[in-house]
């Protein structure tokens, strides 16, 4: 039996807060900030910087998608209510939330598997070291960079504008 390996960030499937599949080709032909999130970490109050690039951006096909992980510090310990309650009522995120999942070892989400493989962090390791790691994504679906935990939102702007003003090329 043959099974075959996603091709693109687009062959994934998250599950929402809200416990439904999303296919990730829903955000096909948008610039995507992935980030793994926790609600009790140092790099929490980053949900507010994401949050403004988000109602920056939003409207010209930027997406930002929180991953809540607890395998840092266990500094996501909370239900999916709790986690969206706090989100809603700290920070007010709007941006797509999704269940918890683990980003590294042998249970982690195959989309960050693939993240990681894609963009590796420093000296080529494609573990993520804490929470509130980024990955930025262009248009096609191509993992353009991947950011670190003590990189803030905010000093990712250019490189995001720069992504929404680039052409995308036509398929023809």
């Amino acid at each position: 039996m043959t099974t075959t390996k996603p091709q693109s960030l687009y062959d994934f499937t998250a599950t929402s807060l809200e416990g439904k599949p999303i296919n990730l080709s829903t955000y096909r032909d948008k610039v995507l900030l992935i980030v793994n999130t926790a609600s009790q970490c140092g790099f929490t109050p980053q949900y507010k910087g994401l949050q403004s690039l988000y109602d920056r951006y939003a409207s010209q096909s930027f997406e930002v998608l929180g991953f809540p992980c607890n395998q840092f510090g266990q500094q996501e310990p909370g239900s999916t209510s709790e986690i969206q309650s706090f989100c809603e009522m700290r920070f007010g995120v709007t941006f797509p939330l999704f269940q918890k999942i683990d980003v590294n070892g042998q249970n982690a989400h195959p989309l960050f598997k693939y993240l990681t493989k894609a963009a590796p962090g420093i000296l080529g390791t494609e573990a993520i070291k804490w929470n509130f790691t980024k990955f930025l994504v262009d248009r096609a679906g191509n993992v353009v960079h991947r950011y670190s935990s003590l990189t803030k939102p905010e000093d990712m702007e250019n490189a995001i504008q720069t992504l929404l003003r680039a052409e995308f090329p036509v398929l023809k």
